[in-house]
């Protein structure tokens, strides 16, 4: 516990994902599988009250296609102010979704499909807009996943290569096999992922206890900066506070 007290800060996002109108989670990123956790504006409200920082908020209807809570988003957003910041994902695909995400005052936009499948505008937008990018590298083994989890996107090294090199300042590194198990964090991916790059890198997926965020605490030395959480938090394994407290607050 020692070491743990003087090792660097974890930052901790806890995540809204939106299906419909509702805060869910899925299992693996399957559509289908979504557990419904009720008001996204309530869940973000509760995170604020509990002292998130950021708030990783998802809308899975664009990431699949077939809808969007873009509304909802906004209210979050007014209702947060200057509380906290949020970090917005699904379907950012072209100039306009990207625009409109942080008009409506997200503070970073994590980038998915469009970075695997629109390499030129993803380096234009990296260029232009910086620190307020972030990739994300959905992965099931060395395999990048894209539209909703649903389609192969490609070889995750040759892509961060890519990405290195057109200046990408962040990475959302997720195991989709591990999302929503409850089964801890893919720490070696995380590892590897570090020695290919000098950028900040976030963690998600699987977390389930706090001696998973004391793990992953442990690798920010390596290059990790964050750590995405969802189902652990939304089923009461443990609470914002306590793994504030864990990852250094």
């Amino acid at each position: 516990m020692t070491e743990l007290a003087t090792s660097p800060k974890l930052q901790l996002l806890p995540a809204i994902d939106m299906v419909d109108g509702k805060a869910v989670r899925l299992t693996q990123g399957a559509a289908g599988t979504e557990t419904n956790y009720g008001s996204p504006v309530d869940a973000a409200m509760d995170w604020i009250e509990q002292g998130a920082e950021w708030i990783h908020l998802v809308d899975l209807d664009a990431a699949f296609g077939r809808g969007s809570n873009v509304g909802i988003a906004r209210k979050i957003i007014a209702r947060a102010g200057n509380r906290v910041k949020i970090e917005f994902s699904g379907g950012i695909r072209d100039d306009k979704s990207l625009e409109a995400a942080l008009e409506m005052g997200a503070a970073r936009v994590n980038l998915g499909t469009a970075a695997l499948e629109n390499p030129e505008w993803t380096r234009a937008v990296i260029a232009h807009y910086g620190e307020q990018i972030a990739v994300g590298l959905d992965v099931r083994g060395e395999t990048l996943a894209a539209r909703g989890w649903t389609e192969d996107g490609g070889n995750l090294w040759d892509v961060l290569e890519r990405l290195e090199d057109a200046g990408c300042p962040r990475y959302v590194v997720t195991d989709v096999t591990k999302d929503g198990m409850m089964a801890g964090p893919n720490v070696e991916l995380l590892k590897k992922v570090c020695t290919r790059t000098d950028r900040p890198v976030i963690a998600s997926g699987g977390i389930s206890s706090l001696d998973d965020i004391a793990a992953l605490r442990e690798t920010v030395s390596h290059g990790v900066e964050g750590a995405i959480i969802g189902k652990a938090l939304y089923d009461g394994a443990f609470t914002l506070p306590a793994a504030l407290d864990v990852a250094g607050r």
